[in-house]
C-alpha cells in the first residue's frame, strides 16, 4: 500500500488539506490508516472515491447527498440523484435567459424614452410583431383614478402568480380597448397587458400582436390619456385611414422615473391601421 500524508494527498488530487480534514469530519471521506501521532494516510487507491466526491460537488450536488449517495453504494440511486440535479440545472438556465431578457428589455425601454418624441406627438410608426400576456381585471378603469388603476394592477400580478409565470413580466403595463369602443370613443376596458417572450411562456397564455402600421400619440400623465384618444382619432380620420384592430395603451417607462409615492407614466398609444 502507497501511504500518503495529507498534504501529498492533497497535492495528487489537486485539493487543499482543509478540503479533506473537512470531508474526514463530516465522514464523507476519511482516511485508510491513522498513525500513533494522530496524523492521517491515504491509500493512493482511494483517489477513484475523491474524484467522484469532486465530480458530484462540480456538478452541484451537496456534500450531505453525496455522502448519502456513497453510502447506499446504489447506482440507480446516483443516477436518480444526477438526473434531479439536472432538471434543476436546466431551470436555473431558464431562469436566467429569462432574467437577461428582462434585463435587455429594461435598458430598451431606457434606450426608448430617450429617443421618444415630446408629449402631444403624433405620429406614423411600423412596430414589429409582439407578444402579450392579458388579464381581464374585471373593473373598467377608465371610470376611476391612478389610484383604482393601481388596484387593477394588483390583479394583473395575482394572474402571473396564479399562471406561474415570471414576476420580471410584471413592470410596464399597459391597457387595451376594443376598437370598436376606440371608434365610438365609448371609453371601457377591463384588460391589461404585457409584452412576454414566446420561449419562456406557454403559448395558450399567449396573444400575438402582428407587425403593421400604427397611428401613435405619445402622453405623459396618466389623466391626459382620454383627450389624447380623441386627438388619435382624429388623426387618423383626417389622413383617411382604416383602424384595423384594438388600441393599445403602452407604457414606455413607469417604475423608472418615479419620483414619489405615486407611479408616473410615459406612454404611447397607439392604434393599428390600414390604407383604405
Amino acid at each position: 500500500m502507497q501511504r500518503l500524508t495529507i498534504g501529498q494527498m492533497a497535492k495528487l488530487n489537486h485539493v487543499s488539506e482543509q478540503t479533506l480534514r473537512l470531508y474526514d469530519k463530516i465522514g464523507l471521506f476519511s482516511p485508510s490508516t491513522r498513525g500513533e501521532n494522530g496524523y492521517r494516510y491515504y491509500d493512493i487507491k482511494q483517489s477513484a472515491v475523491l474524484d467522484i466526491i469532486q465530480y458530484m460537488k462540480s456538478l452541484g450536488i451537496s456534500l450531505k447527498e453525496i455522502r448519502h449517495q456513497l453510502e447506499q453504494q446504489d447506482l440507480t440511486l446516483i443516477e436518480s440523484a444526477l438526473r434531479e440535479k439536472q432538471r434543476q440545472t436546466e431551470e436555473e438556465i431558464r431562469l436566467l435567459k429569462c432574467q437577461r431578457r428582462a434585463l435587455e428589455r429594461t435598458i430598451e425601454s431606457f434606450s426608448r424614452y430617450r429617443a421618444s418624441p415630446p408629449d402631444g406627438t403624433v405620429q406614423m410608426e411600423y412596430i414589429g410583431q409582439r407578444l402579450m400576456y392579458v388579464a381581464d381585471t374585471g373593473v373598467n378603469f377608465y371610470d376611476y383614478d391612478a389610484e383604482h388603476y393601481e388596484n387593477a394592477l394588483r390583479n394583473l400580478q395575482d394572474n402571473l402568480v396564479k399562471d406561474r409565470l415570471p414576476q420580471i413580466y410584471f413592470c410596464n403595463a399597459g391597457t387595451i380597448l376594443s376598437k370598436e369602443n376606440f371608434l365610438s370613443s365609448y371609453f371601457y376596458s377591463t384588460k391589461l397587458f404585457v409584452f412576454v417572450d414566446r420561449e419562456f411562456v406557454p403559448e395558450h397564455l399567449t396573444t400575438t400582436i402582428p407587425a403593421g402600421n400604427y397611428a401613435c400619440i405619445y402622453c405623459d400623465d396618466f389623466y391626459k390619456e382620454k383627450s389624447y384618444i380623441s386627438r388619435l382619432l382624429e388623426f387618423i380620420r383626417s389622413i383617411g385611414y382604416e383602424v384595423c384592430g384594438d388600441y393599445l395603451c403602452e407604457s414606455i417607462a413607469d417604475i423608472p422615473l418615479a419620483k414619489s409615492d405615486s407611479r408616473r407614466f410615459y406612454l404611447r398609444l397607439q392604434v393599428p391601421v390600414r390604407f383604405r
